[in-house]
């Protein structure tokens, strides 16, 4: 990745703020190690639909945030997203935890209008509040939607569904597919700009064992690969969080983390002419 110099397409900004998680700290010390994966001599630049991203201004690094030094956590997370996009630079974010999704979509929101996300994830994260606190990570999807942040969100890989989330589905007209009805023949169409949001616990924990929230029976790496190359509409942007460096297993999470970046990357510039 280069440093900031225009015309650049996509900037990488790393969140380190892991303060609204409920279980297992440790998701803040994730963007570095993510960004050492993704430069690994082990694997190379190219992503696997063609697209070099070591490629003049395609990708720079925009540093590293950390929300929890601001008095708002939610400015601090915003603000930048909002300055990349005023220049007409997707933003490709590295969390932290969950939360920051809310804030990132808040300045996504005011740029492309009927938002539709397509969120990948065990858990549905609808809670109203969880644990007294409603920016949790389990809560950021109820804050966009009641917030009308988002015209439509599609859900995947949901396996630990609750009845009060399902109340709030049905509420906010969530379209949850859950892991248990999954088919790999199943389509996503969006006919308004997508977000893409990649919780790794959505991911099985054989393939990505690095997470707070192990959560047995979810999708393979190649199953979000395909996801994220086959979707139908314009991505303009993602996140990719809840990666735990301190209870991950010889880094292999950090590079599912790297290839999912690549491959998101490599999506968001073959829709960014569009």
């Amino acid at each position: 990745m280069h440093s900031d110099s225009p015309p650049y397409r996509i900037g990488i900004t790393g969140f380190r703020y892991d303060e609204n998680s409920s279980h297992l700290r440790g998701a803040a010390g994730a963007p570095p190690r993510i960004r050492a994966a993704f430069s690994c001599d082990s694997s190379n630049s190219w992503s696997e639909t063609g697209i070099d991203l070591q490629n003049p201004n395609l990708l720079f690094d925009n540093g590293d945030i950390f929300p929890g030094e601001s008095g708002d956590a939610i400015s601090a997370i915003s603000q930048p997203i909002d300055a990349l996009l005023q220049r007409d630079i997707r933003p490709l974010s590295l969390g932290g935890d969950h939360s920051i999704t809310y804030p990132i979509v808040k300045a996504v929101s005011k740029h492309y209008t009927g938002l539709s996300i397509l969120h990948i994830d065990a858990h549905p994260d609808l809670y109203d509040q969880f644990q007294g606190n409603r920016y949790s990570h389990a809560s950021p999807f109820a804050r966009i939607m009641e917030e009308g942040l988002a015209a439509r969100l599609t859900q995947v890989g949901v396996r630990t569904i609750n009845q009060h989330q399902r109340d709030q589905a049905k509420r906010f007209g969530v379209r949850i597919m859950e892991m248990k009805d999954w088919s790999d023949s199943l389509e996503f169409d969006f006919e308004t700009p997508i977000y893409l949001s990649i919780d790794l616990d959505g991911l099985d924990p054989a393939f990505a064992p690095g997470v707070s929230h192990p959560e047995p029976g979810g999708l393979s790496t190649r199953q979000v690969i395909n996801l994220i190359t086959r979707v139908k509409g314009r991505v303009i942007g993602a996140d990719i969080v809840e990666y735990n460096p301190e209870v991950d297993v010889r880094g292999l999470t950090a590079m599912v983390c790297a290839k999912l970046m690549k491959e998101a990357c490599a999506r968001i510039l073959s829709d960014y002419d569009a």
